[in-house]
């Protein structure tokens, strides 16, 4: 039997900051923050995530896509019953992201 190919990035962003200071990196199978941890990404991995990529919002939506996918393989791997759905998970990783959309579209006026 062939091992199964990894799909999606190596996680490897954020970069440590500040420096010297361990990074929001996650702890693999389990999806914990390295520095913190927290559920990753953690509240500052989105922070240093928004600023490392803040001007280009694809290349971190790509990013985030890839690692959910990764996350998901390995959280159904270890816990197949009482893991996260897939929503939660997409919440965690992608929803938050540059491209999300707000839960109620904003009224238009009249004159538009």
């Amino acid at each position: 039997m062939l091992p199964v190919p990894r799909l999606g990035p190596y996680p490897d962003r954020p970069r440590a900051y500040p420096p010297g200071h361990p990074p929001h990196l996650p702890i693999r199978p389990l999806w914990l923050c390295r520095a913190c941890g927290q559920p990753w990404p953690c509240a500052q991995a989105r922070l240093l995530l928004r600023a490392e990529y803040d001007s280009h919002p694809v290349d971190l939506a790509i990013y985030l896509s890839g690692l959910y996918h990764e996350a998901t393989h390995d959280l159904f791997r270890l816990n197949p019953q009482d893991g996260p759905t897939p929503r939660e998970l997409f919440e965690r990783f992608v929803a938050w992201g540059p491209y999300r959309r707000p839960l109620v579209e904003p009224p238009r006026s009249p004159n538009s």
